[in-house]
This record gives C-alpha cells, sequence and structure tokens, in this order.
C-alpha cells in the first residue's frame, strides 16, 4: 500500500509541478510541452529525482495512446471547409515533404557522422515528420491567430504525415535488421495499405460513431468519453488490419466534428481536457527516459542535425512540395518555420531500440536534441515569425457561448453581446437577419425583449443567433467594434464584396482602373488573385488601393477592410 501511495505522489507531484510551470511560461512565450519534458529530465536518473525509468516498450504504448488521442480532438477542432483548403498542399507536405526531408537529412548525417547510410536515412525518416501533439498545442498556445489557409495547411499536414515517417522508419529498421530482405514493391504496397486503410476506415468508422453519439441520450461528459473511447478503438482496429490507426482517429475525429449537430462547447472542453492529459502524461513519461550525461556526448552532432533541418531540409522541402499551390513566399517560409517537432519522433526513435538495432542510443539522443530545439527555437518564437512574415490576423472576438443542436442541422446558437458602437447598435433584428442567419431571443437587463415590438438594437443587448459556424466573423463583426489592432490592420473602412471595382476606384482611387478589373466585383477581384479559396487576411491591391479580405464565407470574400493612399 505504501509503495502505491508513493507512486501516487511521485506521478501526480510531476503533473502538477509540470502544469503549474505550463501555466506560467505561456507568459514567455515558452512552450507548455518543453516545460512537461524538462520536467521528467529533472525528475529521471540524472536529475534531482533521481528517478530510473528505461521501459521503453511502456513509453512506446503510452505515447501511441496519447497521440491517438491528441490527433482525434485535432480532428474534432478542424471544420470540413477548412480541411478542403488545406487537404491538398497538407498531403503533398505529409508525403513528397517527408521524402525530402528525410532524404536530406540521411544524406547530411551520413556526411557528417560517417554512419551508415541506412542509420542516417533512418535518423531522416525518424525526425522528417511534424507532430500534431506540438503543432497543436504550440498554435493554440501562442496567442495568435493565423489566416486559415496556413493554420489548416500545417494542421492537416501533422495529423496526415505519420504514415509516411512510420513507412520510411520501418524499411530502414528492416533493412539495418535483416540487410538481404526484399523491400521494393512490397514496401510501396505497405505505404499505400497504411494511407488507404488508415483514410477509409476512419471515414467509415467515423460516421459510425457519429451516428451512435447523435442517438444515444446521454450528459455531454458521457459523450466525450464515449467519443473517446470509440476514436480508441478505431485507432487499434486500423493498426490490427495494417493501416494508420493515427490517420484514421484524425479522419474520425473530422468526421465526428462536422456531423449533423455538431459536438457542443461541452464536449469539445472534456475532450480538451483528455488531450492535455494525454499530452502532458507523455511528455513527461518521454522526459524520464532522457540520460542528459550522454546526452552531452552526442550534443554537437545533434545540433548541427537540428540547423541542418530547421535551416535547409524543411525549407527546401516546403518550396517543392507546395510549388503546384499558391502559396506568398512569406507563408512559405512560415510554414517552413513551423515544422515542429515533437513526441511523434521520440516515439519513432524508440522502434530501432526495440528492434536492437545499432547505434540506437545516438539517433534516440539526436531526436530528443533536434525535439528540445524545436520547442525552444521554433515553438516560442512562432508569434514573433508570424508578426514579422504578416501572416497573422487580429483575433475576432469569440461568441460568448455556441451551442451545437441536437436535431440533425448545420445550424448553431450563438450567443454575441453587443458592444457600443457597433454597427448593430440602433438597428432592428429585422434588418440584420438573412437567409442563413436568424436571431432568435434578445437579452437587455436580464430580460428577454419580444422580437415582434422589432425593438432597436442597444448596447449591451445579447443576441441568441441560430447561424452556420460560417457566419461566426460575420455575426462577431456586427456586434463588436473594431479595436485599434483591427483598424490598423484592415483599414478604417468596409466595402460589401458585391461592390463593383470600377465604383470604388471612381470615389476613392488615384489612378485609372487597369481594364483587367472592368466589370468585376470586389469578391470576383480576390478570385481572380488570390485563387478560388480566398481566406481572410489575403491582400489585392488596385489603383492605389489596398483591400484585405475582413470576411470569408466558403472562399468568396464578403466584407473586405479598405486602406486609401498615403
Amino acid at each position: 500500500m505504501e509503495s502505491l501511495n508513493l507512486f501516487l505522489l511521485i506521478g501526480t507531484g510531476l503533473m502538477f509541478t509540470g502544469l503549474l510551470l505550463g501555466s506560467l511560461s505561456a507568459r514567455f512565450g515558452v512552450p507548455s510541452l518543453l516545460i512537461f519534458l524538462v520536467v521528467g529530465m529533472v525528475a529521471g536518473e540524472d536529475g534531482l529525482g533521481g528517478i530510473e525509468f528505461d521501459d521503453f516498450s511502456t513509453a512506446y504504448v503510452i505515447g501511441n495512446i496519447a497521440l491517438a488521442v491528441i490527433l482525434l480532438d485535432g480532428g474534432l477542432r478542424t471544420r470540413l471547409s477548412t480541411f478542403k483548403l488545406g487537404l491538398r498542399p497538407a498531403l503533398s507536405l505529409a508525403t513528397l515533404g517527408v521524402a525530402i526531408s528525410a532524404a536530406l537529412v540521411g544524406a547530411f548525417t551520413t556526411w557528417l557522422i560517417g554512419v551508415d547510410w541506412r542509420v542516417g536515412l533512418l535518423l531522416g525518416g525518424i525526425i522528417g515528420s511534424t507532430d500534431a501533439a506540438a503543432v497543436f498545442s504550440v498554435i493554440k498556445g501562442a496567442g495568435v491567430t493565423l489566416n486559415e489557409r496556413v493554420a489548416s495547411t500545417l494542421e492537416i499536414e501533422s495529423g496526415l504525415n505519420d504514415p509516411m515517417a512510420i513507412f520510411i522508419t520501418l524499411m530502414l529498421v528492416g533493412l539495418l535488421v535483416d540487410p538481404d530482405a526484399e523491400w521494393g514493391i512490397g514496401m510501396l504496397v505497405t505505404l499505400l495499405q497504411q494511407f488507404g486503410l488508415g483514410a477509409l476506415l476512419g471515414l467509415l468508422l467515423g460516421a459510425v460513431i457519429s451516428e451512435v453519439l447523435l442517438r444515444v441520450r446521454s450528459n455531454e461528459g458521457l459523450h466525450a468519453l464515449l467519443l473517446c473511447s470509440g476514436g480508441a478503438m478505431v485507432f487499434a482496429i486500423t493498426n490490427l488490419v495494417g493501416g494508420s490507426g493515427f490517420l484514421a482517429v484524425y479522419l474520425t475525429g473530422l468526421v465526428a466534428g462536422n456531423r449533423r449537430g455538431g459536438t457542443g462547447d461541452n464536449v469539445l472542453k472534456s475532450m480538451d481536457s483528455m488531450a492535455w492529459l494525454a499530452q502532458s502524461g507523455m511528455f513527461l513519461i518521454l522526459g524520464l527516459l532522457v540520460t542528459p550525461s550522454r546526452l552531452t556526448e552526442n550534443l554537437p552532432w545533434a545540433l548541427a542535425v537540428a540547423a541542418f533541418l530547421m535551416l535547409l531540409a524543411r525549407p527546401v522541402s516546403v518550396w517543392l512540395s507546395l510549388l503546384p499551390f499558391r502559396f506568398t513566399w512569406r507563408e512559405e517560409i512560415f510554414i517552413a518555420w513551423t515544422g515542429l517537432r515533437g513526441a511523434v519522433p521520440i516515439v519513432l526513435a524508440v522502434f530501432p531500440l526495440l528492434a536492437g538495432v545499432e547505434q540506437t542510443y545516438l539517433l534516440f539522443d539526436i531526436t530528443l536534441v533536434v525535439v528540445l530545439i524545436s520547442l525552444l527555437g521554433q515553438g516560442a518564437s512562432l508569434r514573433f515569425v508570424a508578426r514579422k512574415l504578416k501572416v497573422s490576423i487580429p483575433r475576432t472576438t469569440e461568441p460568448k457561448q455556441t451551442v451545437a443542436l441536437a436535431a440533425p442541422s448545420d445550424r448553431y446558437l450563438m450567443q454575441f453581446e453587443v458592444e457600443d458602437g457597433a454597427k448593430a447598435v440602433g438597428k432592428s433584428l429585422a434588418e440584420l437577419g438573412e437567409d442563413e442567419r436568424t436571431p432568435l431571443i434578445l437579452y437587455r437587463n436580464k430580460l428577454v425583449l419580444s422580437l415582434s415590438d422589432d425593438p432597436k438594437i442597444e448596447a449591451g443587448d445579447l443576441i441568441a443567433w441560430l447561424a452556420p459556424l460560417s457566419h461566426k466573423s460575420g455575426l462577431s463583426d456586427l456586434c463588436h467594434k473594431l479595436s485599434s489592432d483591427e483598424k490598423r490592420y484592415y483599414g478604417d473602412f468596409s466595402v460589401l464584396g458585391k461592390t463593383p471595382v470600377a465604383q470604388l476606384i471612381a470615389v476613392y482611387g488615384v489612378e485609372a482602373p487597369p481594364p483587367l478589373w472592368q466589370g468585376l466585383t470586389v469578391a470576383e477581384m480576390f478570385t481572380k488573385q488570390v485563387g478560388k479559396q480566398a481566406v481572410v487576411g489575403d491582400t489585392v491591391r488596385v489603383s492605389g488601393l489596398r483591400l484585405r479580405a475582413r470576411s470569408v464565407e466558403n472562399g468568396t470574400v464578403v466584407m473586405a477592410g479598405l486602406k486609401l493612399p498615403g
């Protein structure tokens, strides 16, 4: 009994310390995941705690379970429109990008350290993919809102790239264990099987779980547990039949999060807690595995590999992978810099250890240093780099509450409080309603006003709207006045997407309009210049005017900010 209590005390004490330091570290821009990793290292055999933990099999199991929960939570929060926007570039990064990064790192490691080319390429496969836990957590904790094209590409890439990294790692482990093994067409079939079965089972079983959740009557806390256990089942089933469990569980979350009726705020909050528990526990365990005294022996090699990956291999792979897509050079540089490494490379580094491959501790130590440098250097600088490269946008005010309807629908109940100076002040609800958004309730001084009287809206009113999530930014724009940051970013004036460009130039322009824009609306001009899918923050210039997309629905600019010359 004493040993049980001691075990609980140590485990909960480490978790409590990590959570406490993690909450404080956010003020200084240090990723909380790095804090948990360091707490584990300090508690380990070379640290103050002196805890000897070298059970790589247990760490591997815990890492897989935790990653499944984190990917499920990430999928739940990815809107289908966002997924469609970022899928093609993310898939290119998750396949071609990982292969290029692995090849470049492998060649560099072989040349630098003088190891067998298979060992060098194995290291490239281990650290070649970005990590979902790191990407989701660091972007969320950085306090910066990225434009949707960049954010969706980064998040979806981290959810899709595990099959390629696992394929390269297992292929090289097999070659090192049995150099005479055949690995041609069979390994390619394995890769296709990982992607194919992962995608198929993730979508199919995700739809089944969604239907179960719709039909089961239980409180939202139990819904979160059902969802989490269902996701773990999908992960296990897919792995058992030879598919990618990581890809499957991410797609399960995507399907469940976008199902008819959606996922309520309370379910997402419960899942957020589970994801935090998973990633904090995982990084604590991985930190305990680290032996700093051995780590210092390989530190020069590790620092060189980390610098090569961050400054050359990742940027080259991003540039080549995104060539067919319309990303600006600023967006490409930011995507290259945000190739965060985290738990996935460490878990992959356990593969050769369990297989008994030579020089595996060298690979493990280099991987740990790469993860530490990535979280500390790239993760901590994310906000600064995003603002310097102008890929961040001002945060819009979120609804006070968002509630998914129990009935099958893509509508949500969203509550906004009207600020003094907002566009809605002085107008009636009838003037603000549209086909897809309907004002349902108007609260004033804790009383519900009758909508039949068509009352005028006042500052401080609380309005409950029934609308799709795509209308959230538009409703926020109605109910809240622009902040100083938003005015600087978008400009002092707003124009509707349906405004003719010629009319705009006639009023504000300082130069003659080019023939190209004759007869086009502002929305059509954005589509022509930035592509089919515009996102908030996209910028076009015409006749000395700067227009920046403020509100976008289904890839079409609904409203743009206008900045005059000078």
